[in-house]
């Protein structure tokens, strides 16, 4: 025992360091303060080196089999549990190659080429105010939802258009074709099905009977939806330039008020406090504005994952998230909000990971994607119930959000509910086509136009607001076909909404749901697949009737139960007191810091909320409704 225990010791030891040494790396060229790509790739290489290594699986397996022979005790379980973890891990990630090994340097050197290119890629299109200016994917995209001029609003979608050519253009099309030559040296079909089965445990046809289901399920309700856009404005709101803002212009900029982004994190702080929220002492920072250079899309990684060493004394999660914000555009506030309680809501989970081995609370496989992204999910989707909106949407004179403004969100979005989780399903339709095709009919062309069809065939319009090949999960090895992992997961957090709502009836503010979250899902980590952690909390298996039943619903429907959440929520008041999160929390903006939580999360709010108010107007064009 005593030699399975010196091995337990030293995965956990190295992989710490070699995690945190590439995470760390990550984060600064990510967030566009270091331009050492030649470094992360080399930091990324020696992780995917220990993580896919055949020798510690062996190493791993011996010692899972000298332990059978060993007395029952508690401290053989833990180890045997421990282990096993790392055999799930080596095992997911395991290159059993030459010839695949090999293709995975040249992957990542690939990938880090791409993405240094990209990070020095400036877009433009025209603002609120008419002017040409550079702009990230978070401004293209809230832009083509606010901006009332239409020409201003195709500049948006022409940006996201040329950065689809020149993704084709710069390498994306090589790195697909050796994602598949490294994933036949395994024995796989193709990129598509190696990464399905190796994130999250079942084939490629096991998870479209699940897609083809919901595709069926939601395809009435999204031609009702774009039907009812070309009654009500004719023909070209459905194109592309206009989908978006007909969709949810004016409604956006009617909310711009009561969401403003210097808010943004007050309103995260009270809301996960008083769900009962805590961090277990992690250190946390946070990145929330744009920046030129930095990554455009929010994520959240973290390179010291939380566990019990082998004290027995607790390791808690350092934790990096980020936002792309522009605080003086219509609709970044909201956005930005959102961002905070989804990777807000990751951050939760990896700091609540309470196991013997930093192998169980880290984002990677054997971490299925659909779990991971049902704690993020099922925080965000918080946001857009009337009772979360009556209790923190609030203008700069306090006044809440009326009901006339939070009844024209639902009639607005309601009829959109099943175009917006199709947006999710077009993905992973294009994802398994693209990889499926050959090397010869893989051209640029051809790759667009099955973009195109994707998009009509599941959205209803082509080109999409956001053009497919504009995605940047795409682009990183880890994210690229995995994205069907957000809609299974939305499927999981509409059970999960359903029997809290069944158990307590309501859910913003309500103080069991972060120990219950904390209990069944998170303390486990990826010791649990994703359908026993559903069974854990809920009782049931994975269903995903209660998503496409949301879908299906009409605005009427929804707006009735609006109503009663919100006439519920005036008989329970604001929860008195505020627990900490127990965390230390750092806001950045690349190098320098803005605010800190070493007083208090209250004064950090202040202090944030005071920096953005002297260095940003408010959105100029924001009027309450």
């Amino acid at each position: 025992m005593h030699a399975a225990q010196t091995l337990f010791d030293t995965l956990n030891a190295d992989y710490l360091a070699v995690h945190k040494t590439k995470e760390d790396l990550f984060w600064d060229t990510y967030m566009a303060i270091s331009d050492d790509h030649a470094g992360f790739a080399r930091a990324e290489e020696a992780y995917k080196n220990f993580i896919s290594d055949p020798a510690r699986l062996a190493q791993v397996r011996q010692a899972l089999a000298g332990l059978k022979d060993v007395p029952e005790s508690a401290e053989k379980a833990a180890l045997q549990q421990g282990l096993q973890g790392w055999l799930a891990l080596f095992d997911c990630n395991i290159v059993d190659s030459e010839e695949a090994s090999g293709l995975m340097g040249e992957l990542i050197t690939q990938e880090s080429a791409l993405f240094g290119k990209r990070s020095k890629l400036v877009m433009h299109h025209t603002n609120e105010d008419g002017v040409t200016e550079e702009a990230t994917l978070s401004m293209l995209s809230t832009n083509l939802g606010t901006n009332q001029n239409e020409a201003a609003r195709q500049s948006s979608l022409d940006a996201l258009l040329s950065l689809e050519q020149w993704v084709l253009d710069n390498g994306f099309l090589d790195i697909v074709k050796t994602r598949n030559a490294f994933a036949r040296a395994q024995g796989f079909d193709n990129f598509f099905e190696y990464k399905v089965r190796k994130n999250e445990q079942m084939s490629g046809n096991q998870l479209f009977a699940i897609l083809d289901d919901f595709e069926a399920r939601t395809f009435e309700a999204n031609q009702r939806g774009l039907d009812g856009l070309v009654a009500e404005h004719g023909t070209d709101a459905i194109a592309g330039r206009n989908l978006r803002f007909y969709m949810s212009g004016d409604v956006t900029r009617q909310s711009d008020p009561y969401l403003p982004f210097a808010k943004g994190l007050q309103r995260w702080v009270d809301s996960f406090r008083r769900l009962g929220i805590t961090y277990r002492g992690a250190t946390m920072q946070l990145d929330l504005l744009e920046r030129k250079g930095k990554y455009q899309n929010g994520f959240c990684h973290g390179p010291i994952p939380s566990y019990f060493d082998k004290d027995g004394l607790w390791v808690a999660g350092q934790i990096n998230f980020t936002a792309e914000a522009k605080p003086d555009q219509v609709g970044s506030g909201a956005r930005a909000i959102n961002t905070l309680f989804h990777e807000g809501g990751h951050a939760a989970h990896f700091a609540n990971v309470t196991q013997n081995s930093p192998c169980f609370s880290q984002e990677f496989a054997p971490t299925s994607m659909a779990y991971a992204e049902t704690q993020s999910m099922f925080c965000d989707s918080l946001l857009d119930d009337a009772d979360w909106l009556k209790r923190y949407a609030t203008d700069a004179q306090g006044n809440p959000m009326p009901d006339a403004l939070i009844q024209k969100r639902i009639e607005s979005r309601q009829p959109f509910s099943a175009h917006a989780e199709r947006g999710i399903l077009v993905v992973p339709y294009f994802e398994r086509a693209l990889y499926r095709m050959s090397d010869a009919e893989r051209t640029p062309a051809a790759v667009l136009q099955l973009a195109r069809d994707c998009e009509q065939r599941i959205l209803g319009v082509s080109p999409a607001p956001r053009p497919l090949l504009a995605i940047p999960h795409l682009l990183n090895q880890e994210s690229a076909a995995a994205y069907h992992g957000y809609l299974l997961a939305n499927m999981a957090v509409y059970q999960t909404r359903a029997y809290f709502e069944r158990t307590y009836g309501y859910l913003t503010d309500n103080p069991a749901i972060g120990p219950a979250l904390a209990e069944h899902y998170w303390a486990r980590g990826n010791g649990r697949t994703h359908d026993q952690t559903l069974v854990s909390l809920t009782g049931e298996s994975f269903n995903a009737g209660y998503l496409a039943d949301e879908c299906n619903q009409t605005p009427e429907q929804a707006w009735a139960t609006a109503q009663a959440s919100m006439a519920d929520a005036a008989q329970r008041p604001v929860p008195a007191g505020e627990p900490s999160l127990n965390a230390v929390i750092r806001v950045v903006h690349g190098s320098q810091v803005l605010a800190d939580n070493t007083e208090s999360d209250d004064a950090m709010c202040r202090d944030f909320e005071a920096w953005v108010g002297a260095n940003f107007a408010a959105p100029s064009a924001a009027v309450a409704a």
